[in-house]
């Protein structure tokens, strides 16, 4: 359910700017794909879970405002990082 260590080390090193970027949006979008991914599979074990769901929820959110903000300021990120994450089909 939770994002490893080993993990979260491999999507910032995939995703950041340059060493030592950890707070870029496109960082923070890779986490959120990455944690709402990992909660797919405890949902469907675990349907009536709705505190848990609620969670999911702000964190779909937090990630849909980060791609606004991206889209906004760089539009040739934003289709880089959506493309890589496969977001969108």
């Amino acid at each position: 359910m939770a994002v490893t260590v080993q993990d979260k080390a491999k999507v910032v090193a995939e995703y950041q700017r340059m060493k030592g970027d950890t707070g870029s949006p496109e960082v923070q979008i890779a986490l959120l794909t990455a944690r709402i991914n990992g909660l797919n599979d405890h949902f469907k074990a675990n349907i009536k879970d709705h505190h848990s769901r609620r969670g999911l929820l702000r964190m779909v959110s937090r990630r849909r405002k980060l791609l606004d903000y991206l889209k906004s300021r760089n539009a040739d990120s934003y289709r880089a990082v959506i493309e890589k994450l496969g977001l969108r089909k």
